[in-house]
């Protein structure tokens, strides 16, 4: 073949043919199709989930339910970071402390751990701190404060190695360079690391908002009165089982899009900062050299 049989820039263009797309795409519609005729016409009440979507004792366990999980998910962050830095730290004492946190937290489920929480009683009877507080322990840790706590300690350990692994991808040449210009350690810390992991760390973190939300349901097994306890007590009475949890899975569907909308957007803010910021820095370096050419002429 020679050159000059090869096509022009200026001849038609032909698409390829993909048949496997289509067979594939047609083959996924009628699994969709069948799935959606199967509950359609299955022995589900619709009727009852349309009723109860909107009832208030579903919409107050939902509100729970997202109450749960914002303050779980704010007790996590706060220790995931406080433990990933400890994670980090020269002091051998404050790496293994926050090693032992991570191994037992994490290394047991967290089902096992809201008991635990629960129960706190038998082991520690009374909250006794004196001059403060003097309270049994029942009615300090409540069936809501069990499951923050039981939900927001298990999220830390995670966070914490997510914490250590993104304080780990900083450059280390921007650490060195603030030790040359006088930062101590926890400046250091809070103005170049912690910026950077944040940024590096934000899509785990949305993530682990969308998970939280979802394993605030756990917290009916101690009950607290979630949406998914609110839905058990009233399929307990009048026996809709079915057509309560899909009452729960459409709401939490909905807690989970808008979770995933705004991840979206905040990764795309932090995006356009940080392209910017790398725009500015380059055009400072432009702008210079220059200034310096001149000066050395």
């Amino acid at each position: 073949m020679q050159v000059s049989d090869l096509p022009g820039p200026d001849a038609p263009r032909r698409r390829l043919a993909h048949p496997g797309r289509w067979i594939s795409g047609a083959i996924g519609l009628l699994v969709l199709a069948l799935l959606i005729r199967a509950f359609a016409m299955g022995q589900i009440r619709w009727d009852v989930v349309g009723q109860f979507l909107t009832a208030r004792v579903i919409l107050v366990g939902f509100g729970w339910t997202l109450l749960i999980s914002a303050c779980a998910l704010a007790l996590g962050i706060v220790l995931g970071l406080g433990f990933g830095i400890m994670r980090t730290a020269a002091n051998p004492t404050l790496r293994f402390a926050a090693w032992l946190y991570v191994w037992i937290f994490r290394g047991t489920p967290v089902l096992l751990q809201l008991l635990i929480w629960f129960n706190i009683g038998l082991v520690f009877p009374r909250l006794y701190i004196p001059g403060l507080v003097d309270e049994r322990m029942v009615d300090v840790v409540t069936p809501f404060v069990a499951a923050v706590l039981g939900l927001g300690v298990n999220e830390g350990s995670y966070l914490t190695e997510v914490v250590r692994g993104g304080i780990g991808s900083v450059d280390r040449g921007q650490i060195e360079a603030a030790n040359t210009l006088g930062m101590t350690p926890g400046q250091t810390m809070r103005r170049i690391v912690l910026p950077q992991t944040l940024r590096l760390i934000l899509p785990v973190l949305g993530n682990s908002a969308v998970g939280m939300l979802k394993f605030s349901s756990l917290a009916a097994t101690i009950a607290m009165g979630e949406m998914l306890n609110a839905a058990q007590r009233i399929y307990f009475i009048n026996g809709a089982v079915i057509e309560l949890l899909f009452v729960c899975s459409i709401w939490y569907l909905v807690g989970t899009t808008l979770l995933s909308i705004g991840q979206f957007y905040l990764e795309r803010h932090f995006g356009q900062s940080a392209v910017s910021t790398g725009s500015r820095r380059q055009w400072f370096k432009t702008r210079s050299r220059p200034a310096i050419a001149s000066g050395e002429a």
